[in-house]
């Protein structure tokens, strides 16, 4: 029982960082009917922002740093990776908005490309080691249970970016909007609602979600190279699709699925195919129920 409270306790750590990623796919789904392949390796470059500007500001010390100096950190990685997203948004996205769904995919698909191949340029092949602005601890829960603070710390800021999200999109009239363009884009233009601003908006706050989780995973594994986004990028997208691509509260289940499944497959049966889970649940997903866990089937008009 204990094993297994502790596996459960770090799925649902890794699970909060998949649906973090998952919100970003699953908002620009919502809006613009586009699989954003890009958005893992947005995430990769959240991980390198935050990893410089530790240098810059001048964090690297013994023993972590500050409060202000975590939330400095998380500041410049999600505003970096917001204003990434937007200008992937208009200077690749847009140009293709009305071709077929095709040619976004493949736009989508050369961003990527585009992105990790930069990143090599940029950032170098080799792999770098993110500094350890906060020391790891080690904290005892009952029934033996033992989490890290930096689990916590992925627990905490997951739960509190998530509930933003949701008063975000329901309790303001920016997220009324969002909602109104997810239902009907035309219609909604037609309606006075400024449709290029909400996606716009709509990219920066997947892209930031998507730099926050970047910071946190490489809080629990320093090791960043260019080509990190691509894995965490294709399980948060399954993940999306497993809670129903396209609805917020079931990436978030996706997500936490995700997690918990890897950890006790890889806990309990192999390690080896702790990756092998996200497909098959994939596979699994669309024979059984293509819209997702709470998805709901669209007819498309032909």
């Amino acid at each position: 029982m204990q094993e297994f409270l502790q596996q459960l306790v770090n799925g649902v750590s890794w699970g909060g960082i998949y649906a973090l990623i998952a919100l970003g796919y699953t908002m620009v789904y919502g809006i613009l009917r586009l699989i954003n392949f890009a958005h893992g390796d947005v995430y990769m470059v959240g991980a390198y922002l935050a990893f410089y500007s530790v240098g810059w500001f001048g964090l690297a010390r013994e023993g972590g740093v500050g409060v202000a100096g975590v939330v400095l950190v998380f500041a410049v990685a999600m505003l970096g990776c917001a204003a990434l997203g937007i200008v992937i948004e208009r200077s690749a996205y847009k140009p293709v908005r009305r071709h077929s769904k095709l040619t976004a995919l493949i736009t989508a698909i050369g961003v990527s490309l585009l992105l990790e191949n930069a990143g090599i340029l940029i950032f170098g092949a080799d792999p770098k080691f993110f500094p350890q602005i906060i020391e790891s601890r080690t904290v005892r829960l009952p029934a033996g249970v033992v989490i890290t603070n930096h689990q916590i710390l992925i627990l905490c800021c997951s739960c509190f970016l998530m509930l933003l999200l949701q008063l975000v999109i329901y309790r303001t009239k920016v997220g009324k909007a969002m909602r109104a363009v997810s239902f009907n884009r035309d219609a909604a233009s037609l309606m006075g609602i400024a449709t290029d601003r909400i996606i716009i908006f709509t990219f920066a706050i997947g892209s930031a979600l998507a730099a926050a989780a970047a910071v946190l995973v490489a809080l629990t594994n320093p090791k960043i190279d260019p080509l990190m986004g691509l894995l965490p990028g294709i399980k948060a997208f399954v993940a999306a699709v497993l809670g129903g691509i396209g609805n917020v509260p079931g990436a978030v289940v996706g997500g936490l699925l995700m997690g918990v499944a890897e950890t006790l497959v890889a806990g309990y049966i192999s390690s080896t195919l702790r990756d092998a889970i996200a497909f098959s649940l994939l596979i699994v997903i669309l024979l059984v129920k293509p819209s997702g866990i709470l998805g709901k089937a669209v007819s498309e008009k032909v």
